[in-house]
């Protein structure tokens, strides 16, 4: 049980601290269940198709073989499927009408995702394993969803922009994630000094993010309560 409680803590932290970030029209708490459980869910598939696409790895070795783990087994599986649910889901639905929303919804499913892994990764490897991952991997995973959010909602209120920011809202989390795996997967140390430096990089890239679209809602909600 308490394995589960250091798996699970990090997801709730930072759920609630998108949640509260969505200050001036929250979505309703059914839909962020919903993006909570298609993120649990699509850890199905993305299993077999990782597996699947794992196959060259016997071909392959050295940093090629670490290449095309990182972004492609991993990071393209995982962010490609994260980016069908929340199309699927929240594309045309009426709860997404300002573009902050995006990050809400894309940040709940990349959460559900982390969720189901981090308890697979815990429950295998004990408390040391939650504790680094609670501030690596879990949050990794929320900015990921940031940046994918971050396009999509542009995306759907700037037509004009649609076919560039969903192209992006999918090609810069696979990019990301592929650097993140890329580095904690080569071992090299000359790269691994570099990992907390690319977290940072995370945070502050992903927070501008969030305050750039919720800037934005303000002054939606602003001119919409003038009208």
């Amino acid at each position: 049980m308490n394995l589960v409680i250091i798996a699970l803590a990090p997801v709730i932290i930072i759920a609630l601290f998108i949640y509260i970030r969505d200050k001036y029209e929250r979505e309703p708490f059914p839909w962020l269940l919903t993006a909570l459980l298609a993120g649990c869910l699509i850890t199905i598939p993305i299993l077999f198709i990782e597996d699947w696409l794992s196959v060259p790895l016997n071909f392959i070795s050295g940093y090629s073989a670490v290449g095309w783990n990182a972004f492609i087994v991993a990071a393209f599986t995982e962010e490609t499927f994260k980016f069908t649910a929340l199309y699927i889901i929240f594309w045309r639905n009426e709860q997404f009408n300002e573009k902050f929303d995006g990050i809400v919804y894309a940040c709940f499913i990349s959460l559900g995702f982390a969720s189901v892994e981090n308890v697979l990764y815990v429950a295998d490897g004990g408390m040391n394993v939650g504790f680094i991952r609670a501030f690596t991997a879990v949050p990794a995973h929320a900015l990921f969803g940031v940046m994918m959010g971050y396009h999509f909602g542009i995306a759907r209120f700037y037509r004009t922009e649609k076919a560039k920011r969903l192209f992006l809202a999918v090609a810069v989390p696979i990019l990301l994630h592929g650097i993140y795996d890329f580095i904690l997967m080569s071992g090299h140390p000359y790269l691994l000094f570099f990992f907390l430096p690319y977290l940072v990089f995370l945070w502050i890239f992903g927070f501008r993010k969030i305050r750039d679209l919720s800037n934005r809602s303000i002054f939606k909600w602003i001119s919409g309560n003038n009208r």
